[in-house]
């Protein structure tokens, strides 16, 4: 069995963070990733609140920067999916019955699209439903598009698909979208965009593709179908925590609880990024976590060898 100073389990924005600074540290890491580095923010064509790049700068490139830092440190990265840990001797087990060791661990394992778990949203994943705008914008050229939720993903990925649909429309529960006030006003100025508010969708229809949701009014309690040719769903994330569960202390929703240094529950085994339970998930506290995990697990390492 392979063993090393720190292991770091997944490769976005906190877990490539976390690799800058242990290979800074000259810590013997590995880093795992279980789909492509830089994780599911590269669903976002770009970043427009990254500190340093007025006008936004697009993830790809800011993901392949952060990790041509990461391979100059010569940081070992694997493509594998941890399928379980030991707390107390710091084992990985991963895909392939393989298991590595750590003086450390970082979890950086990240959230992915919540569901609304209504009829029809299975059937219909990736013949009309999707989770991502920029993998399936395109092919909704000219099309009539529904999109529910109301925070910043909502905005962004609205604007982004007026590029494509001839009509795009948002659904939100409340009357009030969370959106912040620049991106509300952008949409606001686009005229492709329309506002389906105190509303949910109960069920997706469809044959062989969506051709219509279900939409109901929350107030009045009447529902009626609304014809459309795709939906994307945007209402939060849930964390990628399932492999950890009796292992770490998490909410109820499975997010970590770390402290302010980023330690879990288990000595030795730290959280950082959108796995982790917090106020603000975005990508800049998302590599600020990273740098703090990875300084965290230094000084373990460095208090064990004392």
């Amino acid at each position: 069995m392979e063993k090393h100073d720190l292991i770091i389990i997944g490769a976005g924005p906190a877990g490539l963070t976390a690799a800058l600074y242990a290979g800074r540290s000259r810590l013997n890491t590995l880093l795992i990733e279980k789909m492509v580095l830089g994780g599911r923010i590269l669903m976002s064509e770009t970043i427009e609140n990254y500190p340093g790049f007025p006008g936004g700068i697009p993830t790809q490139d800011l993901i392949g920067r952060m990790e041509a830092q990461v391979k100059e440190l010569e940081v070992e990265i694997i493509n594998d999916q941890v399928l379980g840990i030991d707390c107390i001797k710091k084992t990985i087990e991963l895909s392939a019955g393989v298991f590595r060791q750590a003086e450390s661990l970082i979890v950086a394992s990240g959230a992915c699209p919540r569901k609304l778990n209504i009829p029809g949203e299975d059937k219909f994943t990736g013949r009309g439903v999707s989770y991502c705008a920029t993998c399936d914008g395109p092919f909704f050229k000219n099309k009539k598009i529904a999109i529910v939720g109301g925070g910043n993903a909502v905005a962004e990925e609205a604007m982004y698909l007026s590029r494509f649909a001839a009509e795009v429309n948002i659904i939100h529960r409340r009357k009030d979208l969370r959106a912040s006030a620049i991106l509300q006003e952008r949409l606001q100025e686009n005229k492709k965009i329309n506002f389906i508010l105190d509303s949910i969708v109960t069920e997706i229809k469809g044959e062989e593709k969506v051709s219509a949701v279900v939409i109901k009014d929350v107030l009045k309690g009447n529902s009626c179908e609304f014809n459309c040719d795709g939906v994307f769903i945007y209402i939060g994330y849930e964390p990628e925590t399932a492999f950890l569960k009796g292992k770490l202390q998490m909410d109820d929703s499975g997010f970590i609880i770390t402290d302010e240094n980023m330690l879990t529950s288990s000595s030795g085994i730290f959280a950082c990024g959108d796995c982790r339970k917090k106020g603000l998930y975005q990508v800049v506290n998302a590599c600020g976590d990273g740098a703090v995990a990875a300084d965290s697990a230094y000084k373990y390492i460095a208090n064990k060898e004392k």
